[in-house]
């Protein structure tokens, strides 16, 4: 009987009846046990009517098996994943067990997910019930709150419920939620008076109700515990009434009051996580149990069944039994349910049980356990990998296969996010081990730790110590951890530890691959960019990058894109983190597809592209928080802010609070200093918009990355000459000038003469503003370019020269404006008025506002996609394209493809 929850019944409704009508919607039901979550679920999916209604449950007992809830909840729409893209239906075979092959990104499978369910919703209503989500295993609780937070107008309904304060791998942060607490006063009596019939003595009835504060569980099962005369108000009361534990041990003392032979069906219940009813009378069977025992615990209350199901009645139920029984006992009926799961194509559930029974080493276990593991990292259950893994070292006697074991732990545990066991588990490796190959993997992966959560010179340090261990016996496995370190020592990340870089190239000469030969190339040119050599490694850099097109690695890709940002090559930089987005997107791998996203923001930023840098931005950010990487959000907020600055934008403020908090709550790695740069060359541009030339030259020359501060460098020189730091800004024009003569980079040339131009005597700047716009032509930076053109122009009409100064000033602001960016606009603008010319304006009329998965359908959809395209390149549903479409269209006032193509989407 419901009773009590009308308002929260109406939630239910609502979000029904909008996802019916094409906007999905997803709630998480929260409480302390017993306190009704099932039973409200339930009651609202009896509402629903016609709808595809798809459910699943997490188990404790489940845990290490990856995918399993997941597997459960989709069984039923198998029959639509032939429309699935293929490298989706695959990865969806692979998760549930049904194909080997090589692995899948874990993310990949949530797209699949998210595809299947909204496949569904093409045909009807979809009701998604997801019980005890706390005890989801971590891979389907990652690929259902995934799915929840890409839905859009699909006819999709998710309901999550989880007990209070016990999250675990279910991270529901963001989603709408229903807090259910106790009863009221006139609620409870009427659940006690329909279960009872005659309700309790008064005094009674007050106690309970005060005493299980309206739980509903406590409510129905705590009487049931009392004598009559205690329910009648004759006889005192226990001295306490605790709800969990109480109503655990109402549920423990009946069964202990049941015959032996029934409480060992109920334990094996409670250890089974299959739910079948022919798995558990077989392993009664085993057990030497009479028939007669199963039926006699289902009459017992404590245990439900159907024609093909079995299960304990609630997880109260489930935990009183099992924590209950000795360890003997649970031994038993373990070892009982691996021998009938034995051959019935389950094989990890069945290792599962044996090593639940294991009291010992056993080799065999070990093997068993070491291939569930391997099955459950090509599914992209790392968290799966990580207890198998670790179970397995702890039955192995062999030092060897201990360290490998505990390694293969240590990577899945650093793959699913946690760093402090990872680091913990390699130290146990590192010291098992005295395999110099596999000492060289460990090394690897706690550089790559101390890269992203810990100190980057440190893992500068791991790499190259790495490197120079691993060199007699993996010449290639040295070279690939040499250049991982040359290339953090350019972006600042330097324990000082040298690389011994001639013996890395010396051992690997006689590899003739397109892989080794970029990477020896690509060694070089960081080499040669550390000691400031510039010309040396632009010259290897070019022969990386040309040899780089034949390589097909990701990790190669992107360093290619780093080598090439390091060394300011625009061109070639997007062109390998492209090449690395694109293979990252078709494998699913969520966290590299952020990072290309947020490394092509400095193209885009250069480029002058800033519709295409707040779509990479934004798409960083929402696939970050959607994984629920709060640190990765860092770099993609850095960048929004940065345009706000950029453009005057009222968000700013806004933006770099966010900032803080997140760099405050996170550890940012080799990150920190990109992300605190971006912000201090934000707050640089906003300044210098505010005209505070002092304040903006005061936070652009405390930039840390090099790259960013030659970047940075004409707002830099410019803003050192508006506050008369003349000899600053020569220094700092001459310190650029060593890198652009060796590179032979024309936006460098163009920002040197700049600089120069800026700070020379009145008859020979002009020369030098002359030679800045010849190299600005051959080199695509539009807002140096314009930056340029406007210093000239304030150059020409304080000379007089108005008619001359005009054509600058009008490119000027031109580009200012086409860019947004309001305060230099606005200055091109007073010199253009100045100079005897009516500044225009860009008319706000001929802007759309659109939204950021607005823009970033528009901007896909204008360059020829279709709905189907661009639903997988943005990993929603074509519905939800077309709702975005529709949107885009309305705001813009045009009615075709071809129309939005010439859209100005600003």
């Amino acid at each position: 009987m419901l009773v009590g929850r009308e308002r929260e019944m109406a939630r239910f409704t609502a979000l029904v009846e909008a996802a019916r009508n094409g906007t999905a919607g997803c709630v998480v039901v929260r409480g302390e046990p017993g306190i009704g979550k099932s039973v409200l679920i339930d009651e609202a999916v009896a509402a629903v009517g016609e709808a595809t209604v798809l459910r699943t449950q997490g188990l404790e007992v489940e845990a290490p098996l990856a995918f399993a809830a997941l597997h459960r909840l989709l069984r039923p729409l198998d029959r639509l994943r032939g429309q699935l893209p293929g490298p989706q239906a695959r990865a969806l075979r692979v998760a549930f067990g049904e194909e080997d092959g090589t692995s899948v990104e874990p993310f990949l499978i949530g797209v699949a997910t998210l595809s299947l369910l909204t496949a569904a919703a093409e045909e009807s209503l979809v009701v998604c019930v997801v019980d005890d989500a706390h005890w989801l295993d971590a891979a389907t609780a990652a690929a259902l709150l995934f799915s929840a937070r890409r839905l859009g107008a699909d006819r999709v309904a998710m309901v999550f419920a989880a007990r209070e304060g016990e999250w675990a791998g279910f991270d529901p942060q963001g989603l709408a939620e229903i807090v259910l607490t106790g009863l009221d006063d006139q609620a409870s009596r009427a659940l006690l008076a329909d279960r009872w019939g005659e309700a309790p003595a008064i005094a009674v009835t007050d106690r309970l109700i005060a005493e299980t504060r309206g739980n509903p569980l406590a409510l129905v099962e705590l009487p049931s515990e009392l004598t009559p005369s205690q329910l009648q108000g004759t006889s005192e009361l226990p001295a306490q009434l605790h709800l969990t534990d109480r109503v655990e041990q109402v549920f423990l003392d009946r069964s202990r009051r049941l015959p032996a032979t029934v409480q060992s069906v109920l334990l094996l219940a409670a250890a089974d996580d299959t739910g079948d009813l022919d798995t558990i009378r077989r392993a009664s069977n085993r057990l030497g149990l009479p028939e007669a025992a199963l039926p006699e615990a289902v009459a017992s209350g404590l245990l439900v069944s159907d024609a093909t199901s079995c299960s304990v009645r609630h997880p109260l139920v489930r935990s009183a039994i099992y924590q209950a029984a000795s360890a003997s006992e649970r031994r038993q009926v373990h070892l009982a349910l691996a021998e009938v799961l034995a051959g019935s194509g389950d094989p990890d559930r069945e290792t599962w049980h044996r090593a639940f029974a294991a009291e010992g080493p056993d080799q065999s276990l070990v093997s068993a356990l070491e291939l569930v593991g391997t099955r459950a990292l090509r599914r992209g259950g790392y968290v799966a990998a990580l207890a198998a893994y670790e179970r397995a070292a702890g039955l192995s006697t062999d030092q060897a296969q201990r360290a490998g074991l505990t390694f293969a732990a240590a990577r899945s545990a650093w793959a699913c996010g946690q760093a402090a066991h990872a680091q913990a588990l390699l130290t146990t490796a590192r010291e098992l081990s005295v395999d110099p190959l596999l000492l060289c993997d460990i090394a690897r992966v706690r550089g790559h730790i101390e890269v992203n959560v810990g100190s980057a010179p440190e893992a500068h340090r791991i790499f190259v110590e790495a490197a120079h261990a691993v060199l007699a016996s993996d010449p290639g496995r040295a070279l690939e951890t040499g250049v991982a370190a040359a290339v953090m020592r350019t972006f600042g990340a330097d324990s000082g530890t040298p690389l011994r870089a001639a013996d890395l190239l010396a051992a690997t000469e006689a590899d003739q691959t397109a892989r080794t030969r970029c990477l020896r190339h690509l060694l070089v040119a960081m080499t040669h960019t550390a000691q400031g050599e510039w010309r040396a490694a632009v010259e290897a850099l070019d022969l990386a990058l040309d040899v780089g097109e034949q390589v097909d690695d990701r990790d190669v890709l992107w360093n290619l894109g780093n080598a090439a940002l390091q060394l300011g090559d625009d061109r070639r930089q997007q062109q390998f983190y492209s090449f690395a987005l694109s293979r990252a997107r078709e494998a699913g791998a969520v966290t590299a597809v952020v990072y290309c996203l947020q490394r092509l923001c400095f193209g885009y930023y250069l480029a002058g592209d800033l519709v295409a840098l707040r779509v990479a931005a934004e798409e960083a950010l929402a696939l970050a928080s959607s994984i629920g990487q709060r640190a990765m959000t860092a770099l993609p907020v850095a960048w929004l802010t940065m345009l706000a600055a950029l453009q005057g934008s009222d968000e700013y403020d806004d933006l770099v609070q966010r900032l803080e908090e997140v760099v405050a709550a996170s550890p940012l790695g080799i990150t920190a200093d990109p992300v605190h740069d971006l912000a201090r060359w934000a707050a640089g541009i906003r300044a210098a918009g505010a005209g505070d030339a002092t304040g903006a030259l005061h936070q652009l020359t405390r930039l840390r990355v090099p790259v960013f501060a030659r970047m940075a460098d004409p707002e830099r020189i410019e803003a050192a000459t508006r506050c008369h730091e003349i000899e600053a800004a020569r220094d700092r024009t001459e310190e650029l000038a060593r890198f652009a003569e060796s590179t032979g980079r024309r936006w460098a040339l163009a920002s040197v003469a700049f600089g120069r131009a800026l700070t020379a005597e009145p008859d020979e700047a002009e020369a030098y503003f002359a030679e800045a716009l010849s190299h600005h032509a051959l080199a695509d930076r539009p807002l140096d370019q314009a930056r340029t053109r406007l210093a000239y122009g304030e150059w020409l009409r304080r000379a007089q020269r108005r008619v001359d100064a005009r054509t600058h000033l009008r490119h000027a602001a031109e580009t200012f404006q086409d860019l947004r960016a309001e305060a230099l606009a606005d200055r091109a603008n007073q010199e253009l008025r100045a100079s005897g010319e009516t500044a225009r304006k860009r008319d706000p009329s001929t802007l759309v506002d659109l939204t950021q998965m607005e823009l970033k359908v528009a901007q896909l959809v204008s360059s020829g996609m279709s709905n189907k395209e661009v639903a997988a390149q943005c990993w929603i549903s074509p519905r939800t394209v077309a709702f975005h479409l529709r949107n885009v269209f309305a705001k813009a006032g045009i009615t075709s493809r071809g129309e939005l193509a010439r859209l100005d989407l600003g």
